[in-house]
C-alpha cells in the first residue's frame, strides 16, 4: 500500500487530501462480493492486486475502471484483449510469474547444490494459478535433476501440517509458490524454515525482510508504485483502454546473509556478487 500511494502522489493525489480509498480484504471465495460491493457503493476506479481479485473485479462490473496487478499473462486470463490495447474497462500491470520460476529454482540449487528433494508449498484455494505454477515448477526441476514434492498451505494450521510433512519426508528445501495469502503468513513461514533447517525461495523480497534466505523476482512494490499511477492517471479522465498493459522491468534478487549463517550455508560469490541487496 506504501508504494501503490508513492504512484498516486506521483499524479498529485493523496490519501484522505484528495482522494479517499475503500479497503476490501478476504477470502478468495468472498471476492465476488467484495467486488459486488464496490460497485454498488459506486466506487470511481476499484484496484485489483491478484489474478483472483482482478477476475472478480471484472465479472462484477464492465462500466467502472479496474486496474490489476497480476503475475500472469492478462491476455490468457481474458483480462484484456491486448497489452497493448487493453480494450473495455481494465488495464494494468504485469509483473510476471511463470516466467521466473526456473530461475529462482536455479537460484536455490546454487545456494544448496546437494539438495535433491524440494517441497513446494502451494495455496489450493488459488487452484488454477497455482497449477499451472507447479507445472512450470516441475519442468524447471527436471532439468535440474531435482525432485518436486507439493504440500497445501491455504491455512495458516495447514502451513503448520505441511511443515511437519515436509520434515517427516525430509526435504532438502523449499520453494514457496507466489501468493498472497503465503506472503501475509510470510513470518510464519521463514521461522519455521529456520527452525526446521531448510533453505527456502521466495518470490518477493518482504519474505527476506521477515527471515526468509533468498527471494528472487519482479519488484511487487515497483509493480504497485506503477499500479498507483494508472489510478491517478484514471481520476485524472484517462481511460483504461488507451493505457497499455504495463510490463515489469525491474528484477532482483535478495539474500539475508544472517539466515544463510544460521542454516550453515556460504553463500557463492558468483551469487552475491549479482544480488541487488544483501540483508546482513
Amino acid at each position: 500500500m506504501d508504494a501503490f500511494r508513492r504512484g498516486l502522489a506521483e499524479t498529485d493525489y493523496v490519501e484522505d487530501r484528495n482522494v479517499a480509498i475503500e479497503y476490501r480484504w478476504g477470502r478468495y471465495d468472498r471476492l465476488p462480493d467484495l467486488a459486488a460491493d464496490l460497485v454498488r457503493r459506486k466506487v470511481t476506479v476499484i484496484v485489483a492486486p491478484g489474478t483472483a481479485t482482478a477476475l472478480a473485479a471484472k465479472a462484477a462490473t464492465a462500466a467502472i475502471p479496474i486496474v490489476f496487478v497480476v503475475g500472469e499473462d492478462p491476455v490468457k486470463l481474458g483480462l484484456v484483449a491486448s497489452l497493448a490495447r487493453p480494450g473495455a474497462n481494465v488495464t494494468g500491470i504485469n509483473f510476471f510469474t511463470f516466467e521466473v520460476i526456473a530461475k529462482r529454482l536455479g537460484l536455490l540449487h546454487e545456494l544448496v547444490p546437494t539438495a535433491r528433494r524440494v517441497a513446494a508449498l502451494a495455496n489450493p484455494g488459488n487452484a488454477t494459478v497455482t497449477l499451472s505454477m507447479l507445472n512450470a515448477l516441475e519442468t524447471a526441476a527436471r532439468a535440474l535433476g531435482l525432485q518436486i514434492q507439493s504440500y497445501n498451505a491455504g491455512t495458516s494450521q495447514e502451513i503448520d501440517a505441511a511443515f511437519t510433512a515436509l520434515v517427516r519426508e525430509r526435504a532438502d528445501a523449499l520453494f514457496s509458490l507466489p501468493d498472497s495469502f503465503l506472503e501475509s503468513r510470510r513470518a510464519q513461514l521463514a521461522a519455521l524454515a529456520l527452525r526446521h533447517a531448510l533453505p527456502a525461495a521466495y518470490g518477493a523480497r518482504t519474505y527476506v525482510e521477515a527471515g526468509g534466505l533468498m527471494s528472487y523476482g519482479a519488484s511487487i512494490t515497483d509493480s504497485h508504485r506503477q499500479a498507483g499511477v494508472y489510478t491517478g492517471r484514471i481520476l485524472k479522465g484517462a481511460k483504461p483502454a488507451d493505457l497499455p498493459v504495463m510490463q515489469s522491468t525491474k528484477f532482483e534478487l535478495v539474500i539475508n546473509l544472517k539466515t544463510a549463517k544460521a542454516l550453515g550455508l556460504t553463500i557463492p560469490a558468483g551469487v552475491l556478487s549479482i544480488a541487488d541487496e544483501v540483508i546482513q
